[in-house]
């Protein structure tokens, strides 16, 4: 009977071990490449994604070289773009750039990169937000600026270039103004030094960005805060110069503290 017993045990484990294998079986086997490529278009198409990426990785493995693969390495990017995986989209754009730098299409995966670090910035520039505007980190921001920097000096006639460029002045401005705002930080925790370079190295690098008006003001305040008052005097005559008709002016340029009240 205890024999019996063993045997039926080591039959049901035989059976579900064979159960497992039929269900684990790859269905993509035996595909060619067209038929993979084909079935992962259609699974982006249907936004299953995960579907997308297994097939046209499967691709890629298999069938290394050829049109099929390069096109896959560029689908999978934007397939984890489409899943909002910023970091995977970038790391696959930068795959196809460093394997394909003379791909027809790979002024693409230049804009696609750039799009990915440019999404993931939007949430800290236009959302409203209680979190200290110096604990935000730009990088994705610079980060996006210089893919899309690269696209419009490679591609000047890509078809991605005008968007992208168009991009590149939101993010100028937009870094400028988290600038701004780290040097108002520092004024009005009267670290007047920290707040006047901080506003210096806004106006040197982002020289066109409307976020230098408020720059000039920081200048204005810090300079007088330390009682520099020809630097202080300076500064107002370029501001008055670049921006004759500012609503600080009607705020008091010289108003005594709390100036910070003017923000």
């Amino acid at each position: 009977m205890r024999s019996l017993a063993v045997i039926a045990v080591l039959l049901s484990l035989l059976i579900a071990g064979c159960g497992g294998t039929s269900k684990d079986k790859d269905e993509t086997a035996g595909w060619s490449a067209s038929q993979l490529y084909t079935e992962a278009r259609d699974a982006m198409s249907a936004g299953l994604y995960d579907k997308a990426i297994k097939y046209f990785e499967k691709l890629e493995s298999r069938y290394p070289y050829g049109r099929y693969a390069q096109q896959a390495q560029l689908e999978v990017a934007y397939a984890y773009y489409k899943q909002n995986d910023p970091a995977s989209t970038i790391g696959a754009c930068d795959r196809f750039i460093r394997l394909h730098p003379n791909h027809p299409n790979v002024d693409y995966a230049y804009y696609l990169k750039g799009l990915a670090n440019f999404n993931g910035e939007i949430g800290i520039f236009d959302k409203i937000s209680s979190q200290d505007q110096t604990e935000r980190d730009p990088k994705a921001a610079r980060d996006s600026f210089l893919a899309f920097k690269e696209l419009t000096s490679k591609f000047p006639e890509s078809k991605y270039t005008p968007d992208a460029a168009a991009r590149m002045t939101y993010l100028l401005n937009s870094l400028a103004a988290h600038e701004v705002n780290v040097a108002k930080y520092y004024l009005h925790r009267g670290a007047y030094v920290a707040a006047v370079n901080r506003a210096q190295e806004t106006l040197r690098v982002y020289r066109d960005a409307p976020a230098n008006e408020e720059a000039l003001f920081v200048l204005i305040k810090g300079y007088d805060a330390m009682g520099m008052k020809d630097l202080r005097d300076d500064s107002e005559r370029v501001m008055r110069k670049n921006f004759p008709k500012s609503a600080y002016y009607e705020r008091g340029l010289d108003r005594p503290e709390p100036w910070w009240r003017l923000w």
